[in-house]
């Protein structure tokens, strides 16, 4: 793969590489999110609130039925980054491409599970009647490209496991390039509304995941082959590792998607408002989510090269950069809540709420880093079940609950409240098990070793 502008994290400054490193994937997600931003921009300008309370509950739901495949995707950073810091380039062709059969798939089988049981799902949910029929449709279409936005997501988790974090903004650039586009002129010139931004999005990731899989084999020279059954080996580690990865992230989800049933119990202008600040929110977020999958990456590469004093060292440059990061990005927030949220709205009441909930959170989101960055450190060393209770403690045990708690005491405003609090509970929870734990005996590749 020579040509490819990769780091090694075993050697240098760790921090700077940390900076270098996580800059791109931080841009890259920021535009990830902007899809939904601009559908939600769109959609609650040209459709009205009502049809982006629908947008919102749907891109939850979306995420839910692809989390699992999703989790297991995020096991391909533990593997790949510590075949990379081994300099097993055999190991890492076997991996890459039982990872594509595997993974592939699956997310063909959850895009027709999603499509089949749209409708059951979202009366599940209590989804107001009136956002119904829009919100069945929306999340029927993005089933359909499901493949897309998973396809070159993957392509990129690959390529930052090998230490190129900038690629993957080519690929993403283009996808949110084509949306901007294709958004406005679907929904309001060809008249097809909801289904419009729909459409949009699945044209603009089947293109992204085409150019993404030619540039990546032509031009970075990754070791892709037609995806065949892996070796039982590869598939054994590759469950073991990613079930627990998936499940993990079924478990986040699935906490998000409890919580949005707390959300519809207070009617369409709380759904519309909590929809439109999750978009906000997700932003607060995003610093703590790109450090944690940078850092898993670097910490990958260090303990496939055992290079075991430098994982603590990364563990303490990222708890000092995201507390950086998060403060700022979160007082920003506070004091321009209403105005972000007009950008999305111009129903006063679902501002309102929408700016209420955004800073009660925005400060207890540094406490949140804490959980990306130390279980990120853990995932790297193949502790993946560990980091799966550590999730459900953290949503299932502790947000939901308390949502669902603080809600029933002071109505809608309890919503941020809980959320707020179950992000210190957790963090306490993430550092007992980074600073006790025995994630540190885990050998991912005993198996080889023992055969070797």
């Amino acid at each position: 793969m020579a040509g490819n502008r990769q780091y090694d994290f075993t050697e240098g400054s760790i921090m700077r590489k940390m900076i270098l490193f996580a800059f791109p994937i931080f841009i890259g997600n920021l535009l990830q999110s902007s899809y939904q931003i601009i559908d939600s921009l769109w959609v609650g300008n040209l459709l009205g609130s009502t049809a982006l309370g629908a947008v919102s509950i749907s891109s939850t739901v979306v995420f839910t039925i692809l989390s699992f495949v999703i989790g297991i995707n995020s096991a391909t950073l533990t593997v790949l980054s510590q075949r990379k810091g081994a300099e097993d380039e055999d190991g890492l062709k076997r991996s890459l491409n039982a990872f594509v059969f595997v993974l592939g798939t699956l997310s063909i089988l959850l895009g027709v599970i999603g499509f089949v049981m749209a409708p059951h799902i979202l009366t599940w949910m209590g989804t107001p009647e009136s956002m119904m029929t829009d919100a069945v449709n929306y999340l029927r279409i993005n089933f359909t490209g499901i493949l897309f936005l998973f396809g070159y997501n993957f392509i990129g988790t690959v390529l930052r496991a090998i230490g190129d974090s900038k690629t993957p903004l080519r690929f993403i650039t283009l996808a949110v390039l084509l949306n901007m586009i294709l958004d406005p002129l679907f929904i309001a010139g060809f008249g097809w509304g909801m289904e419009g931004a729909a459409w949009a999005t699945v044209l603009a990731q089947g293109s992204a995941f085409l150019f993404g899989i030619i540039y990546s084999i032509v031009k970075k020279g990754l070791p892709f082959t037609i995806p065949s059954l892996p070796p039982r080996a590869e598939f054994q580690r590759i469950f073991k590792l990613g079930l627990p990865s998936g499940v993990s992230m079924m478990a986040i989800s699935g906490g998000v998607l409890a919580i949005m049933t707390v959300v519809t119990s207070f009617g369409e202008t709380v759904v519309s408002g909590y929809g439109a600040a999750q978009r906000l929110d997700s932003l607060i977020m995003m610093p703590a989510t790109t450090l944690g999958s940078a850092i898993t990456s670097m910490s990958g590469q260090n303990i496939g090269a055992s290079r075991w004093d430098r994982v603590g060292d990364i563990a303490r440059s990222g708890l000092i950069l995201i507390f950086s990061v998060s403060l700022t990005i979160s007082a920003l927030v506070f004091l321009g809540a209403e105005l972000l949220m007009g950008m999305f709205v111009d129903d006063q009441a679902t501002i309102s709420f929408g700016a209420e909930y955004l800073r009660i959170v925005a400060f207890f989101y540094p406490f949140l880093g804490i959980n990306f960055v130390l279980n990120g450190i853990v995932r790297s060393s193949g502790a993946v079940m560990q980091v799966l209770v550590l999730n459900i403690i953290s949503f299932w045990a502790l947000r939901f609950p308390l949502a669902w708690l603080f809600s029933s005491i002071y109505g809608e405003t309890g919503i941020g409240i809980g959320v707020g609090c179950s992000f210190i509970l957790s963090s306490a929870a993430a550092a007992a098990y980074f600073k006790f734990g025995k994630w540190r005996d885990i050998d991912i590749f005993r198996d080889e070793k023992q055969k070797g």
